[in-house]
């Protein structure tokens, strides 16, 4: 699947399916960002069940990837969205964003989850969250680290 997108650069911007070979460029983006260890990348996309998506515009400059939720109907988890930092406000986080939402509904998913952490220095990935319709449904205090809340927000998938 492919979307084209145009951001702020007038640079098109393409979501497809990860592949094996964006690994090298999508651990950059990690190491850039600091989401997590890039070093678990390969064994999380080698054989993973997860609907992986890269944002390409020359080159992958992110990813998001969700996982259905055990013992729900319909509910998926968007377990990261990581973009380079050079890239970020470009458009490609909310590209990546929408891009899942519809292949999500294509696979008649109801109901979509993003956790993140409620430190003051998450408040523009929280505020990302919210101005592409998601709310924050519950916060759970100390859940990361002392003083560290987790932060669910969700968004229904019904409403197209």
């Amino acid at each position: 699947m492919r979307l084209a997108h145009i951001n702020r650069k007038t640079k098109p911007l393409k979501i497809n399916d990860t592949h094996v070979r964006d690994t090298p460029a999508l651990q950059t983006v990690l190491d850039l960002t600091a989401l997590f260890p890039s070093d678990l990348l390969p064994a999380m996309i080698d054989g993973s069940d997860a609907l992986w998506l890269t944002c390409h515009a020359a080159e992958p400059v992110g990813f998001c990837f969700a996982e259905p939720e055990p013992m729900t109907e319909g509910t998926w988890n968007m377990r990261a969205i990581a973009v380079l930092p050079a890239h970020q406000n470009s458009g490609a986080g909310t590209a990546l964003t929408h891009a899942l939402e519809t292949r999500l509904r294509a696979l008649g998913a109801r109901l979509l989850i993003a956790d993140t952490s409620g430190l003051p220095e998450f408040a523009a990935t929280r505020a990302f969250y919210r101005a592409r319709g998601y709310a924050e449904q519950s916060r759970i205090r100390g859940f990361w680290a002392p003083g560290d809340d987790k932060v669910t927000l969700t968004k229904s998938l019904d409403l197209a």
